[in-house]
């Protein structure tokens, strides 16, 4: 015997599939919703229903977390209620102006260099486990691939051998954040640390199909995209590469490094940034050059570099010419 739906799981249901119709996986939104309907049916008899009262209590339950993740909570059912308001114009809408303020974005580290080569050095010296036979080389590999190519945490741990192409020198990243796929171009030193890599990890099973960062944990398998996160926040520590506040810089940093030094280096060599700017989002995997932009903008080596170029061809129409005659 099939549960009776109520009003507003079927409301719910039809909102999810309608914006997932639209392009959208909305999977942690439906998180939020599916909680929100569990938390409201023991509450609002005649089935659950989205009132002041009721939205205000469920806020309730999440006060623990930071003001960006409540917000974003409180504005998922908010937009559901504008949804439901299309047909029923008295629905109880929240007003976002009794949602807390966003925290400012985090300004990210951007790694040095210096930094890049003591943490490669760090990773050298890190001995092989049981469950981490490949350690060193393989995190070797990931500091590479993340800086020199920019890849997402996530698009790094779900590569396979194949998707490495050395006649190309390429990689594959299938289907990621925005649900593309695109081929990453490797830099020639990148090529050397993967091709080295490649002749360690030929020790373990290595299919088309089979994982390029693996573990040994009831068989071999990838690397979880969190277990290797800790794992290189724990090499960046042994490393010495801190914050300004002394804790270790995120995983994410050394894609803000890889899109920063790009930009730097094109100032440097006096190319047309602007020009330019849609190749890196290609390559980043962004689905505009805004996108592209949120790394880039106000990062002071490149308002430094700006600068310098505006100097070297502007200086010239901001000097005061001498007058051979004197005053007038």
């Amino acid at each position: 015997m099939t549960a009776h739906r109520s009003h507003l799981s079927t409301v719910i249901a039809d909102y999810l599939a309608l914006k997932q119709a639209l392009g959208r996986q909305f999977f942690h939104e439906r998180r939020v919703l599916t909680n929100l309907e569990h938390f409201l049916a023991p509450r609002t008899p005649g089935g659950p229903s989205i009132t002041p009262d009721a939205f205000a209590a469920w806020c309730l339950t999440f006060t623990h977390l930071c003001p960006t993740s409540r917000r974003n909570r409180m504005r998922i059912v908010r937009n559901l209620c504008l949804y439901i308001r299309r047909t029923e114009p008295s629905y109880y809408v929240p007003d976002p102006a009794t949602f807390p303020t966003p925290q400012a974005p985090r300004r990210p580290y951007i790694f040095s260099k210096a930094d890049i080569v003591r943490i490669l050095r760090t990773a050298d010296g890190l001995p092989p486990r049981s469950t981490s036979p490949l350690r060193g080389p393989m995190m070797r590999l990931a500091v590479v691939l993340l800086y020199t190519a920019g890849l997402r945490r996530g698009e790094l741990v779900r590569l396979v051998l194949s998707d490495y192409d050395p006649i190309e020198s390429t990689l594959l990243i299938r289907r990621s954040k925005f649900h593309k796929s695109r081929l990453v171009a490797l830099s020639p030193g990148a090529v050397r640390e993967l091709e080295a890599y490649l002749l360690v990890r030929r020790r373990l099973p290595h299919e088309a199909d089979a994982p390029l960062l693996v573990c040994r944990r009831r068989g071999l398998r990838a690397r979880s995209g969190a277990g290797l996160g800790q794992s290189l926040r724990r090499l960046f520590q042994d490393a010495g590469v801190r914050t300004a506040r002394g804790g270790a810089p995120r995983v994410h940093d050394l894609r803000h490094t890889h899109a920063v030094h790009v930009l730097l280096r094109w100032y440097r060599a006096g190319m047309d940034v602007q020009a330019k700017l849609p190749a890196l989002a290609t390559s980043m995997g962004h689905v505009s050059i805004v996108s592209t932009a949120y790394y880039l903008a106000m990062l002071s080596p490149v308002v430094e570099a700006a600068n310098e170029r505006f100097a070297r061809h502007c200086a010239a129409l901001f000097t005061q010419p001498s007058s051979e005659g004197g005053e007038e």
